[in-house]
Parts: C-alpha cells; structure tokens; sequence
C-alpha cells in the first residue's frame, strides 16, 4: 500500500488564489505517478502525475497529464466526466466504510459522488460540487476528441465541508485512505491506470479495499 506525506500549502493566505495554488504546488517537485496498468485489457498508459497539499480549509490537488487523445464533452456538473479523459480522487476520512469520488474532465466538469461501494454510490448535490474550485490549462468550452502529444493540467481545491458525511476540521496529524486514478472510458484508445494497485478481474475504481494512505504534516 503506497503512503504520501501531504505538506501544508506554503501560503498566507486560508483561502489563496487558484493561480497560486497551482504555482505552489509545482514547487513541490515531480510529484506522484498515476501508472500503474492492473489490467491487460487496456493497456496504454499516458503520463499522468500529480502534487498534492492541504490548508486549513481545503485540500489541494494539481495534475500534469500528457496524452495522446483528449476529449471534454461534458459541461454540466454530474455528467460522466469518466467518459472523456478524467481524473479522479477518491477519498475516505474515516474508517467508516464512507468514501468520496471526485471525477474532473480537462475543462473542469466535475462529478462527485459518496457511498460504501459502488452499490450505493450517490451523486452529490450539485450546490455542493460547485464549491470545488478548479484551474484548468484546456479552458472551459467542451470540444470533441483531439489526438496528438497532448498537455494539460488541472488544479483543484476541495474544501473541507464538501465532505459533507463527515466532520472534517483539521487536517493536521490526520490520515485518510485514498487513490487517484486516470482514465477516458470513451476515447479512442480507452485506459484505466491507478496510483495504488487495484487488484480486480475487471476495471472497478469503487474499490475502498485498494486505496492507499494520505499522511497529513
């Protein structure tokens, strides 16, 4: 099970602006890989990493993706960004059994959903989902599939009260378990690929049992 120390956001600011975020966490290194090819089915693999941070109201990611086709169709809140190239989050605050999925294409779209498993998975309210701030290198109008050696990035800051099943106040000193994931179900050449390994016969990101851990310092 892979662990990350996540670090406190170098900011003055509780709530900095997206532009700096993103530049901040780009101090932070090379960041993480999201590389790992669990099923031989789909097999490619773009190069996707990602930094990660947290502040005393929200949680901070940025992810670098570079790959050969790129898609964002979807422009409401809740559709299935999983359908054009997407990141992913999924994260549990607490050993309860309780996680959360947050899906984001290239322009930003988000869904997010709450459950135990993929049985019982629910969208969130869309008020809720709109408090997600978000800074995207692709710009915001959706627009069909472009192939080539593409590069885009994303930014996100999720605060803590979208956690919403859970009262999440302070993140010093906490972990929660989590994974990250890529994939474009409907691209042309369709990929799953994970931070933490996911050990199933079949492409399955609602799978608790396989995140990894996040270590608040």
């Amino acid at each position: 099970m892979r662990i990350i120390e996540v670090t406190r956001l170098k900011t003055d600011k509780p709530v900095p602006p997206m532009a700096e975020v993103s530049a901040r966490l780009d101090e932070l290194g090379e960041g993480h890989e999201i590389g790992t090819v669990n099923w031989q089915s789909h097999t490619y693999r773009p190069e996707v990493r990602f930094n990660i941070a947290w502040g005393g109201r929200e949680i901070y990611i940025k992810y670098y993706v570079r790959e050969a086709h790129v898609k964002a169709e979807k422009s409401n809140t809740n559709e299935m960004v999983c359908e054009d190239s997407c990141v992913e989050f999924f994260v549990s605050p607490e050993e309860d059994g309780i996680y959360y999925n947050f899906e984001f294409n290239p322009i930003g779209t988000a869904l997010m959903g709450s459950g135990h498993g993929r049985h019982d998975s629910a969208r969130t309210d869309p008020a809720v989902v709109d408090g997600i701030r978000r800074l995207t290198t692709m710009g915001h109008e959706p627009f069909a599939e472009i192939s080539g050696d593409v590069k885009w990035s994303l930014t996100v800051a999720i605060p803590l009260e979208t956690f919403f099943r859970h009262k999440v106040e302070n993140l010093a000193g906490k972990s929660f378990r989590a994974n990250f994931y890529k994939c474009g179900d409907k691209l042309s050449n369709p990929h799953f690929v994970t931070w933490n390994p996911v050990d199933t016969e079949k492409p399955d990101y609602h799978r608790p049992e396989y995140f990894g851990t996040l270590k608040f310092v």
